[in-house]
């Protein structure tokens, strides 16, 4: 049967699977489960007791263009190649940070196919 507690520990029923998360008796964050009890990532407590669940983080991937031949699809520019000072580049653009940030400008040299971005 799940418990409800205030700090001690507080129980999540999903699909009749109960799982518990500990908090920490000094600082008061979740702990993450060890092979001997629960440890708190943020002042080092440990707490011996068996763990009934794993803990688990996704990180997320960006996602990586990748131009295989002179594509002669993107837009061109006379921006100046900081590898062979040729004046002749393409570019595209990609939001890698925030949306109300502008985009990062990528350029690709005509030349020797060097590739540097540039954040507006």
């Amino acid at each position: 049967m799940c418990f409800f507690g205030k700090y001690k520990d507080l129980s999540f029923q999903k699909k009749g699977i109960c799982l518990d998360i500990e908090f920490c008796e000094k600082c008061k964050s979740a702990m993450q489960p060890t092979k001997s009890g629960f440890r708190c990532r943020r002042c080092g407590f440990e707490m011996k007791k068996e763990a009934t669940a794993k803990i688990t983080t996704k990180s997320r991937k960006e996602a990586v263009v990748v131009i295989e031949d002179n594509s002669p699809y993107l837009p061109k520019t006379d921006k100046e190649c900081p590898k062979c000072l040729n004046r002749g580049a393409w570019y595209w653009l990609i939001q890698t940070r925030a949306s109300d940030e502008p985009p990062t400008q990528f350029f690709k040299c005509t030349s020797c196919k060097h590739i540097w971005r540039e954040y507006k």
